[in-house]
């Protein structure tokens, strides 16, 4: 079985929004059910594990999940704090049949269905898998102080060995759940889940994923994703048209 797990407890505040992040809407529908359409269409995920902010569940049940129809989310359950504690929350309900855990953010709704797989098939061979595009940008590390609006300079890092990371991050079960229990355990944190399994010495490999797949944050990134939307939907229109001609 392969099971995924979608944290969407973000309260958005550096949105300035009075809604929970999840449920603004790029497209007229909420940026969770887009995110949520894809795993629904994807043959290779099983089942959907939903983490929402604990006041969130009625509402997620009734205006995302029945409205739109997904049947493959069969557990919606609170989340914690942080990202990590809801990873964490999700990963406590996971059954044990389970081979494999797909964990993405609930908000990247633009996930290529295509790297959803992969990283699934890629992850039957190695175990963990996480998506990530290369960096574009020259990237200076600075010292730390408390200096925040004018640090210094100490570095350059070398951007050919850089890469943005991405989600999904899809993992064996048990090696993400004793990465997350050792983690837990002894109170580390990490900016992402393939850390906590990096933190095992357990080897991670990167599939190549899409600058498409962005991470709605800021109302910019809601602009962004607006224009993403109107891409895939004119390219759908057009390959549905070129369809039907060599039909006709």
């Amino acid at each position: 079985m392969v099971r995924a797990i979608i944290p969407a407890a973000g309260v958005g505040k550096r949105m300035g929004e009075g809604i929970p992040k999840p449920f603004l809407q790029i497209g007229g529908r909420p940026i969770v059910a887009h995110t949520l359409d894809v795993f629904e269409r994807c043959d290779s995920v099983d089942e959907v594990i939903l983490v929402v902010g604990m006041g969130d569940l009625q509402v997620c049940a009734e205006e995302i999940v029945d409205r739109y129809g997904f049947a493959k989310v069969r557990k919606i359950i609170s989340g914690g704090k942080e990202r990590q504690d809801s990873v964490w929350e999700g990963l406590k309900t996971v059954e044990g049949d389970t081979e494999i855990v797909v964990i993405h953010d609930g908000v990247r709704p633009f996930v290529d269905p295509k790297h959803l797989s992969e990283s699934i098939e890629r992850c039957q061979e190695c175990g963990a898998v996480i998506a990530a595009v290369p960096v574009k940008d020259t990237i200076k590390e600075a010292e730390e102080g408390a200096d925040t609006h004018h640090p210094l300079v100490i570095g350059t890092l070398d951007r050919k060995r850089l890469w943005a990371i991405q989600t999904p991050q899809t993992f064996a079960f048990d090696l993400i759940l004793q990465a997350y229990q050792r983690a837990m355990e002894a109170h580390i944190t990490a900016t992402d889940d393939a850390a906590l399994v990096e933190r095992l010495g357990h080897p991670v490999r990167i599939l190549r994923g899409s600058y498409r797949n962005i991470k709605i944050t800021t109302s910019e990134d809601l602009a962004l994703g607006e224009m993403i939307l109107s891409q895939i939907s004119t390219a759908e229109h057009a390959e549905d048209a070129e369809a039907v001609k060599r039909e006709t």
